[in-house]
């Protein structure tokens, strides 16, 4: 084997090796989730040299420059976010909100039945994509790449199109009743749709063939979320269960079954070790995602848990509740933070990349920026004129957009 070169993943931390063996190009990755400002980085260097092969004495000195320039990627930041757009963007009530991985472009989906690219520096319309039949209720970017967008509509359909032309690639038709969430896997090689038909669906992006159904639920399935390697998918489901399944072939593998009312949210680590769902009764349960049981359940909330996610190494989980978000270590179930500074409902939350911050938004009418090591709230954002449904954070945290039932849509930047 011989190195031909490193490559650095500033968000979640780690290092790619690209490297040749027995003369074909080959890469792997190196997690360096547990990296801080303080870690030592000399012991780090000789912990990955003793571990890794293809990593030389020859090496160490380029290995430990590039482990600087990740460890200053985390220090945390206490700039605040500036007003720099409104848009209105639809006459008709908008549903959800899409960013690419930069920040430059922004979707919309409404209830006018269209979903909107938007330039986040200028405030100009991009392009409408037109065709749906129905409400569109979903809109993505095909992340990290952007050069796709899928939109999930009412109408049944799941529409492919073309990021920078703005034309519909493909129409997926095949699900007997609204869908309702919609997402890539992080290789850009399957499209997943979830439906209140019971069922969620596999898709090829680049043909938009169905590639299977997944059946076995009993109850509308309302949210998904594929592992980072693309290896599974996880679906969420009023029938109370999660489904644990093969994203190539769709064969389910698991049957996560726990809650009592209906699961609401669903997101996985990042190593694809522990998958997280959040439920109407009330409690998050943590899943071993390897021997498919329950590792913990969290019952911190006093009403029905809306939104779950992990930060990006995968040590906290963040969950929101009309009172207030809870945020847990994910190995423990220890909770670290309870942050109760909203004055109403909580209905999404997200860690910026870095994760250091926690973004949150309600119904009472603000978006709030969190210092995930303090628990203090850095920044009251109080823009809008109703309640706050959606945030979205591009990957380097300088561009943070919402989203508001009074129908606009707010674009800030890192002072």
């Amino acid at each position: 084997m011989k190195l031909k070169r490193f490559l650095v993943r500033y968000f979640p931390p780690g290092i790619v090796l690209e490297y040749v063996k027995g003369g074909v190009d080959r890469s792997k990755s190196i997690d360096l989730l547990d990296l801080t400002p303080e870690s030592d980085l000399d012991e780090l260097v000789d912990t990955i040299s003793d571990q890794e092969p293809l990593i030389t004495v020859r090496r160490k000195p380029q290995l430990r420059q590039l482990l600087v320039g990740l460890q200053r990627k985390l220090t945390p930041t206490t700039a605040t976010y500036k007003p720099a757009l409104d848009i209105k963007a639809h006459l008709l009530p908008i549903t959800n909100i899409a960013l690419n991985k930069s920040g430059t472009r922004l979707l919309t989906g409404s209830y006018d039945r269209s979903c909107r690219m938007w330039d986040t520096e200028s405030g100009e319309e991009l392009f409408s994509l037109e065709g749906h039949q129905n409400v569109v209720c979903s809109v993505v970017f095909n992340h990290p790449f952007g050069d796709r967008i899928a939109t999930g509509s009412f109408d049944k359909t799941c529409k492919v199109w073309d990021a920078t032309t703005g034309d519909c690639l493909h129409t997926l038709r095949g699900h007997s009743a609204e869908i309702v969430s919609v997402c890539f896997n992080h290789q850009n090689t399957v499209i997943a749709t979830a439906s209140m038909d019971m069922t969620a669906k596999l898709w090829d992006p680049e043909s938009g063939d169905e590639l299977a159904t997944l059946t076995g639920h009993t109850g509308e399935v309302v949210c998904l979320k594929f592992s980072a390697d693309g290896d599974f998918l996880v679906t969420g489901s009023f029938d109370r269960t999660l489904g644990l399944w093969d994203a190539q072939t769709g064969r389910r593998r698991s049957r996560l079954a726990g809650h009592q009312q209906e699961v609401s949210a669903v997101d996985v680590s990042f190593d694809g070790s522990l998958i997280v769902s959040g439920s109407v009764d009330k409690s998050c349960i943590v899943w071993d995602r390897k021997k498919a049981t329950r590792k913990f359940v969290i019952r911190t909330h006093s009403d029905e848990v809306l939104d779950v996610c992990f930060d990006p190494a995968g040590l906290l989980i963040a969950s929101a509740s009309a009172d207030g978000v809870r945020v847990h270590d994910s190995q423990t179930g220890t909770q670290v933070l309870a942050l109760h500074d909203h004055s109403a409902e909580v209905s999404k939350i997200l860690f910026t990349y870095r994760g250091d911050r926690l973004i949150t938004v309600g119904a009472d009418k603000t978006c709030r920026v969190w210092d995930i090591k303090s628990g203090t709230c850095q920044q009251i954002i109080q823009d809008h004129n109703d309640e706050v449904f959606a945030c979205k954070v591009n990957y380097q945290g300088d561009v943070l957009v919402t989203a508001s039932k009074d129908n606009v849509v707010q674009v800030f930047r890192l002072d």
